[in-house]
């Protein structure tokens, strides 16, 4: 079995000033700094931001839960000319519900000079059992993550951080 969840996010400004957030290491930096306590904390294990780049994201613990789970991801892409960042999950996450392949892609694509779209993608493989697992698949924690990027970036127009 095999599928894919996406969601195109608009967002209020340019496609190169949210790439120059994406494309590295500096997302894991600005999540820690602005939204740690919505989507997680981001911990470098080795990389510098390029292909091989291993972080890992603890999440916050769910509502009356006082444990966390996380992912570790391996940056697989980072294109910078079509503005496209691939990673695949190698421990935690999905792959701990059982899917063998776990793949993130984010893509930025330019609308205007002002404006641009952040594409989240899941793609994920596995066995036919996991077949009620499926739905619970959700971009929404990279929609809310592309969302609170744009939103610190409006307001601090003059640099990412």
């Amino acid at each position: 079995m095999h599928g894919q969840v996406s969601q195109d996010t608009p967002v209020g400004v340019s496609a190169a000033l949210i790439w120059d957030v994406y494309r590295g290491l500096e997302l894991g930096r600005l999540v820690d700094k602005i939204a740690s306590d919505v989507i997680g904390r981001v911990e470098v294990l080795e990389g510098n931001g390029g292909v091989g780049t291993v972080v890992k994201l603890t999440f916050p613990p769910a509502p009356g839960s006082a444990e966390s789970g996380y992912m570790k991801e391996r940056f697989t892409k980072v294109d910078e000319e079509n503005r496209v960042k691939e990673t695949e999950l190698v421990e935690g996450g999905y792959k701990a519900l059982g899917f063998d392949v776990v793949r993130i892609r984010l893509e930025i694509i330019e609308k205007d000079s002002e404006s641009c779209v952040v594409r989240s993608c899941i793609e994920y493989e596995g066995d036919d059992k996991l077949v009620d697992v499926v739905p619970h698949v959700s971009v929404k924690p990279l929609e809310t993550m592309a969302e609170i990027v744009a939103k610190h970036l409006t307001q601090n127009k003059s640099t990412p951080a």
